[in-house]
Parts: C-alpha cells; sequence; structure tokens
C-alpha cells in the first residue's frame, strides 16, 4: 500500500451538482487547477459531463469541446497526471489523443453493453449472467486495450435494481468490469476500482459499502473511493452540499484505514491533511 495519492476534482460543465458552472472556461479551469497543486493534488480528474442524479446526456461532440481544450491545457502547462472522467468511447479516444494518463470510467466499461441499461441480466442467474457476459464486448475496453499505458479507472454502477446482498452483489457486478476488461485484451496493471458511492444506491447502501469497503480492497487491484460531497453524506448529516466537508473527510479517513490508495476530492488542501495525518498514524512503528 502506497501513501494516499490525491485526485482533484475539475469540473468544466455547467450543471455539476457540487460546483456546476465555476470552472467551464479555460481560464477559471486552468486557475482551479493551479489551485490544487498547489494544495497537493496528484492528478487533476476532468470531468464535461455532469452525472448527478438526472443529468442530461450530451453528445460526443459536444463533451469532447469541452475537455479536450483544458486537457491540453493542462498537459501544456502543469507536470501533473490527468485523468478523464468519461464512459464514452469517442471521448476517451480523443483524450487519450490529448495526453490523459487515466480513464475514470463511471460505467465499468459496461456503457453501450446490455448492462448499462437491460435491467432483465440482474434477475438472472450467476451462471446465466457469465454468459452473456463472455457474449458481450466492451467498445471501451476494446480501446484501452490498445492503449495499456492508460490506467483505468472502473466504478461500479447498474441498471438500477435492489440488491440481495450489498457488498457481495458489488464485487460481483465489479468482477464483471474486471472480467470484461481481461477478456478485451487489458492488462491487470491497467486497473484500479471504484465501490461507486452514490450511483444506483440508496444512502443506507453507501454506508454498507463503508463499513465494508475492505472487501473491495480484497479483490486485489488498487481502489478509489469518490465520496466528496455526496449524498450519503448530506442525507445522513442533513447537510447541503457546501457544508459536506467533514463528512467527507471522515468518509475518506475511514476508506485509509480500510486500504483505500486514490481519494477523489473537490476539497483538496482539506483532505489531503487529514489523509497525510492518518497515513503517519498508520506507519507508526
Amino acid at each position: 500500500m502506497t501513501r494516499p495519492i490525491i485526485m482533484g476534482i475539475l469540473n468544466v460543465t455547467p450543471d455539476s451538482f457540487s460546483d456546476g458552472g465555476k470552472f467551464n472556461n479555460l481560464d477559471a479551469a486552468l486557475f482551479h487547477t493551479e489551485e490544487m497543486l498547489k494544495d497537493g493534488a496528484d492528478i487533476i480528474d476532468v470531468g464535461g459531463e455532469s452525472t448527478r442524479p438526472g443529468y442530461t446526456l450530451i453528445s460526443d461532440e459536444e463533451e469532447i469541446g469541452r475537455v479536450v481544450p483544458v486537457i491540453e491545457a493542462i498537459r501544456a502547462r502543469f507536470d501533473t497526471e490527468i485523468s478523464l472522467d468519461t464512459y464514452k468511447t469517442g471521448v476517451a479516444k480523443a483524450g487519450i489523443a490529448a495526453g490523459i494518463n487515466y480513464l475514470n470510467d463511471i460505467w465499468g466499461l459496461k456503457w453501450a453493453t446490455p448492462f448499462a441499461d437491460d435491467t432483465s441480466l440482474y434477475e438472472l442467474k450467476k451462471e446465466e449472467r457469465q454468459k452473456r457476459l463472455a457474449e458481450t464486448e466492451s467498445p471501451m475496453a476494446k480501446l484501452l486495450a490498445d492503449h495499456t499505458e492508460v490506467k483505468a479507472i472502473l466504478m461500479h454502477n447498474r441498471a438500477g435494481l435492489p440488491y440481495e446482498d450489498t457488498v457481495s452483489d458489488v464485487i460481483y457486478d465489479m468482477k464483471e468490469s474486471v472480467d470484461m476488461a481481461l477478456a478485451a485484451g487489458m492488462t491487470r496493471e491497467q486497473l484500479i476500482l471504484d465501490p461507486g458511492i452514490g450511483f444506483a444506491k440508496t444512502t443506507e447502501d453507501n454506508l454498507i459499502l463503508m463499513k465494508h469497503m475492505d472487501a473491495f480492497v480484497n479483490i486485489g487491484y488498487p481502489v478509489l473511493l469518490g465520496i466528496s460531497r455526496k449524498s450519503m453524506i448530506g442525507n445522513t448529516l442533513d447537510l447541503p452540499k457546501d457544508q459536506r466537508l467533514e463528512g467527507t473527510i471522515a468518509s475518506d479517513v475511514v476508506g485509509l484505514m480500510a486500504g483505500c490508495e486514490i481519494f477523489r476530492v473537490h476539497d483538496v488542501k482539506e483532505n489531503k491533511r487529514a489523509l497525510d495525518m492518518t497515513w503517519a498514524i498508520m506507519q507508526a512503528k
């Protein structure tokens, strides 16, 4: 296990749930990038489409027009690793050409496959789902298999059915994403897992996943925790999105102690300080 890695969130969208419209012009995006890097971010995660509940799907062309100029400008001006937050293969291809180091896929390679929208798949016995999985090609996995220099963050998401056993079902779904990746020719070294706090889950589901975060670490890949300002915190503490810093920090500390390695956050400085302090305590002999 390595020291905690901080991924700073850069939303270049007009409608992100937390900071929509703040950084959707190039100067503002670059200024915020510089701030996050000074505060200790290791990776800048650029997102061009909001994925908040009820978000509006935009075209590949519009998303590329938002993110590629920002990625190119960050690459030209700063010595940092860059992540692109997209589930669309066309956008990912453009991001790779622009120089990204990570592809952050909220659909875990399952977008543009039946696993993203066919709820009946989740009612099948696991043996039948495995058969369907073996017959399914993921366009994103095929693209990333041709670009093994790009690491892939595979987030858990599903078509919205309740879980029989939250932890076991999420782990099973995530292993399907891993199987898709390896079947397409991606390498194990490319893969990072994200249990998808806040996506297709109730507040209680999210709390259960946080309590058992070590189960995801035990799958055997680095784990990213993306919980910054999310509704799990707001619902638990009855707080609006601009007052969820303490809840974010507490959750990230729990994640680090469970073995998570990468932390995707809005508030870089505060989370980095808390995580570095926790790390120092954990490393004490």
